[in-house]
């Protein structure tokens, strides 16, 4: 092989491998739609509270079972059986059955921005005339950061209510959560709050007819961005 020929052949495969990485850039880079609230079957390819992106595919048995919160949409789905394909706001469910209810929740505000976060940072006094970024739907807030993160959350429209935690580590991820419920206190119908890690500050509202009960997580959900 000649060097005008060696040249064509090795321009060819560069472009065939750009062409390759473009194409899976979309795939790789897309962001997660729905959360797994329950799981019921052995071998069903997802877990308690992973997220999973548009377009994955579950294959449930006869006897198994999900349960998926939409962010954006905020559709909760309880699916039985089938062949379940993840949409961007519903899933799309073959051979199955799936019920699914609109519920409360932040839509597309679920996940912050840094800046977000940080954008309630000061004293109460600023606080109480800075605008809640998100609007809790539960009075038990499911708080997701990095594991083994210490957090605290401080009312801000009065005095005297202060909760602290650390958030449990995941085996396989950086990424895990902490439900209040599990300290059994709960926060105020109508309360204006602040979350804190470390310099990390999410003002937040708890709805003034949230419930303590049966309130679906994407409905509670509190998401700090990564550390920068």
């Amino acid at each position: 092989m000649d060097e005008g020929a060696r040249m064509r052949t090795a321009t060819t495969s560069a472009l065939a491998m750009a062409s390759a990485l473009l194409c899976a850039a979309p795939a790789l880079a897309q962001a997660p739609v729905a959360l797994v609230r329950e799981v019921h079957g052995a071998a069903v390819g997802v877990e308690l509270m992973d997220y999973v992106a548009a377009g994955k595919v579950i294959r449930l048995g006869p006897q198994e079972s999900i349960v998926l919160g939409y962010l954006g949409s905020c559709w909760h789905e309880t699916i039985k059986g089938g062949i379940v394909t993840v949409g961007a706001e519903q899933s799309e469910v073959q051979g199955g059955e799936v019920s699914r209810r609109k519920v409360m929740c932040n839509g597309g505000k679920i996940a912050l921005t840094p800046g977000q976060a940080n954008q309630s940072a000061g004293t109460t006094v600023r606080a109480l005339h800075a605008k809640p970024a998100l609007t809790l739907y539960g009075l038990f807030p499911v708080v997701e950061a990095e594991g083994g993160a210490a957090m605290s959350i401080v009312r801000v429209d009065r005095e005297g209510e202060y909760h602290a935690a650390n958030v449990p580590m995941k085996r396989g991820t950086r990424r895990a959560f902490f439900d209040f419920a599990t300290t059994k206190r709960a926060l105020a119908a109508g309360g204006t709050y602040r979350a804190n890690i470390g310099s990390r500050r999410i003002l937040f509202l708890i709805d003034p007819d949230a419930k303590a009960r049966d309130v679906p997580i994407i409905s509670r959900l509190l998401r700090f961005p990564p550390a920068s």
